[in-house]
């Protein structure tokens, strides 16, 4: 889509907002699948263990190119220790013909001694490229002035294609300490397995107030870890109460809450008491994969209270796992996956899509370190249960990853979400805030790319802040869609987007809503426990936690979203105007002509529809996209939106506003809904009218259109349907010299019919 320059914009900042084209020099297919990044080579050290040391040290070993130190960490009185910790030195910054590995002893710590070493001569070292064996690790016999103990170590060069490139210390990443080492490691996460927990409460027996004297007004709390849901008071006071309700939870696997059921009274307005209570673990209950019933079962409650009865109350619940829907986690806009939760549900996977993380260029400093602006940046991608994370390139602008990953697609009408983060958790020297910082998203919708195309290109990382969009860098990904079956892909397109429990037993909107909430809460906690975690804030940023939330901006975007669908109609509109107005006669003239071929042969009517669609199809082949879309800062109304706009939708919810700025903002809101009042019942008004045709509201306007059916019952009875249908397409083509420039005469009847805008206050 071609945009018109932007008022106030500059063009140069204008074209930083458009993807760009990029040609970079991808690996080769050799003898290795990271063929969508550029190879880097890293020479690895692997240090295994140690023996025969001297006895009382507390050894470690320090690995020294150049310099570039790394450190295993130490054992205290240990003379066999064992570390098994690999280092990774990027080839391009080696400055050193030689690798020192040196076993010291911590009490030496600080001075110029050690307990032995061992030198490489770096032309000596083997290479090695996956699927090739592991290089086996020998014993080296320690150099030094005592000359005690061996080392076992294997040395080689590599890619970043090699098994140990994940968990390897990177030289680049040197001046990480403590917990940050860990934090700066690429990962692979996978999201639980989530459950829709469904809840019937049905009805309860022998339920006795505390208060003997008063029939208890009973409902019933259930509570799925943090989820709380409650019945309604039954709507008769009496010891055997009757619900009938369904609640709806999310669970994840391993199943650690319980599901809690409480049986409370309402003895005051503002006061419950606890009647009886019940726990139960979610493994106890059925797993459903479809909408066959569940046996309903009887549950004895634990009573609470000081009086005491000869019998126990109990509770009537059916429980069972949905397995046949697929658990929301993400904004439906930008789903990336629509499995069930059953995995014997799944149909086989229709594709493989590959995705190589380049690098990142441009990027804005995001934090203060010693005087000067730096970015610790990683990327975060995410497609389906499968959640990837690049190591963090530390204080640089233009990261290199050249990082390369897989995930086996079931639908291509999903999208994956690519996220560049700022790390702030790095030691207590960089950790100046608690959150990792956002630097920008990149959606691609896996439908708009052409099979086994290879598509290069730098995304602008936009971000909307307070201020306005700013670009804040730019991500180079490379990215490749394999189909495995074109039969498969026919039939997937043909099938609904959802599982079919979501049309057999669908959801309410507000369920949806809630449990979608509920369900990124739960993903963003386990994977907070996972190491490195991927901490709360990156995964509410990449499942859009807020895109619910209230935004003029958003409000705006969707306005014209619509206004520009419209736009084509409006378009058709003023043609045909303009053909009834005999603009161009010679084009009247050919409609003229088209109009009585299909009046005379109008079994060609729907082949010439479906014919021009084609045509129009092939025409714009030529003109098809050639590039993924991405983000547009025009199309979201990012760029001219005012700033007290930006500043409402930044807003916490509820607001923090003062209450001037809140007053104003309701008073604009009340102009726009006035407006948007206005539309609404002038829909309503026209479609009332054509209700009052003949509900005999105004008498005389019924009698005649009542009047006018029947004549026209009996004209179009006996007059040939060509007949009616070529009088009627002649007289709305006639020539504007024999219409009149006034209303038409269904027009003036349609508008003087009553509608109830007489009844409003």
């Amino acid at each position: 889509m071609n945009h018109e320059p932007v008022p106030g914009v500059p063009p140069l900042q204008q074209d930083d907002y458009k993807l760009k084209d990029t040609s970079p020099q991808l690996g080769e297919r050799l003898a290795t699948t990271y063929d969508l990044v550029e190879q880097t080579y890293h020479l690895y050290v692997r240090v295994v263990k140690a023996k025969d040391l001297p006895v009382g040290s507390d050894p470690y070993v320090e690995v020294k190119l150049g310099n570039y130190r790394g450190r295993t960490r130490h054992f205290e009185k240990r003379p066999n220790p064992e570390w098994n910790q690999v280092f990774a030195f990027s080839k391009d910054r080696v400055q050193s013909s030689t690798l020192e590995v040196y076993v010291k002893d911590k009490e030496m710590f600080g001075r110029d001694d050690y307990i032995g070493k061992v030198v490489f001569d770096l032309n000596e070292i083997p290479t090695r490229v996956p699927p090739d064996s592991p290089l086996a690790a020998q014993w080296y016999r320690l150099t030094d002035r005592r000359g005690q103990g061996e080392i076992m170590v294997a040395v080689w060069m590599g890619t970043q294609a090699d098994e140990a490139f994940p968990e390897a210390w990177h030289s680049d990443a040197s001046s990480a300490h403590g917990e940050g080492v860990f934090n700066v490691r690429s990962k692979v996460y996978v999201s639980p397995k989530l459950w829709y927990l469904r809840v019937n409460v049905i009805e309860a027996q022998d339920v006795i107030s505390n208060d003997r004297s008063r029939v208890p007004d009973v409902s019933v709390k259930a509570q799925v870890g943090n989820q709380t849901l409650r019945t309604k008071i039954s709507s008769v006071r009496t010891m055997n109460p009757l619900w009938n309700e369904d609640f709806v939870f999310v669970a994840a696997e391993p199943f650690e809450e319980h599901l809690v059921l409480t049986v409370e009274d309402r003895v005051h307005p503002s006061r419950d008491e606890v009647l009886g209570a019940l726990s139960l673990p979610l493994t106890m209950f059925e797993k459903r994969l479809d909408h066959r019933p569940v046996h309903s079962r009887w549950f004895n409650l634990e009573k609470y209270g000081l009086g005491e009865t000869r019998f126990s109350s109990r509770l009537h619940i059916r429980v069972c796992l949905e397995g046949g829907y697929h658990v929301l986690d993400e904004s439906t806009l930008y789903i990336s996956d629509q499995r069930p939760t059953a995995k014997q549900l799944w149909k086989q996977p229709c594709g493989v899509l590959e995705v190589g993380i380049l690098g990142a260029e441009g990027l804005l400093p995001m934090k203060m370190h010693d005087g000067r602006g730096s970015t610790d940046a990683y990327c975060v991608a995410k497609y389906g249960q499968k959640w990837v994370r690049t190591r963090t390139f530390l204080d640089t602008l233009n990261p290199k990853w050249n990082e390369q990953y897989t995930w086996e697609v079931y639908d291509p009408c999903t999208v994956i979400t690519l996220g560049v983060f700022d790390n702030c958790h790095l030691g207590a020297e960089k950790s100046d805030t608690g959150r990792d910082s956002r630097i920008g998203k990149v959606r691609i919708r896996i439908s708009t790319l052409e099979t086994h195309r290879i598509y290069t290109h730098s995304y602008p990382l936009l971000v909307l802040h307070p201020s306005g969009v700013k670009k804040m860098g730019e991500l180079q990904l490379a990215v490749r869609f394999t189909t495995l079956s074109l039969a498969n892909m026919v039939y997937i397109y043909a099938h609904p987007l959802l599982p079919k429990m979501h049309y057999l037993n669908p959801l309410t909107v507000n369920q949806v809503e809630t449990l979608r909430y509920q369900a990124m809460n739960i993903v963003a906690a386990r994977l907070g426990r996972a190491e490195p975690p991927l901490r709360k804030e990156v995964v509410e940023y990449m499942l859009d936690v807020d895109s619910h939330m209230w935004s003029m901006r958003r409000s705006k975007a969707n306005f014209f979203r619509i206004m520009s669908l419209l736009s084509g109609l409006f378009s058709v509109s003023r043609w045909f105007n303009n053909v009834r107005e005999w603009k161009n006669p010679i084009t009247t003239v050919l409609v003229h002509i088209l109009f009585l071929i299909l009046l005379w042969y109008p079994e060609l009517i729907l082949p010439t529809i479906c014919l021009y669609m084609f045509l129009i199809g092939l025409w714009n082949y030529r003109f098809r996209a050639r590039h993924p879309p991405h983000m547009d800062p025009k199309l979201s109304w990012a760029e001219a939106v005012h700033p007290d706009e930006l500043d409402e939708e930044f807003d916490t919810f509820p607001t923090s506003r003062p209450p001037d700025v809140i007053r104003m903002r309701y008073d604009r809101i009340r102009s726009i809904a006035g407006r948007i009042q206005t539309v609404v019942g002038d829909l309503a008004t026209q479609g009332e009218r054509i209700g009052s045709l003949l509900s005999w509201r105004d008498p005389r306007a019924t009698s005649l259109f009542v009047v006018f059916c029947l004549c026209l019952a009996v004209v179009l009875y006996v007059t040939p349907v060509r007949v009616v249908a070529l009088g009627g397409g002649l007289y709305m083509l006639r020539h504007p010299k024999f219409r009149s420039k006034l209303p038409s005469v269904p027009g003036n009847f349609f508008k003087r019919l009553p509608a109830q805008t007489d009844s409003l206050l």
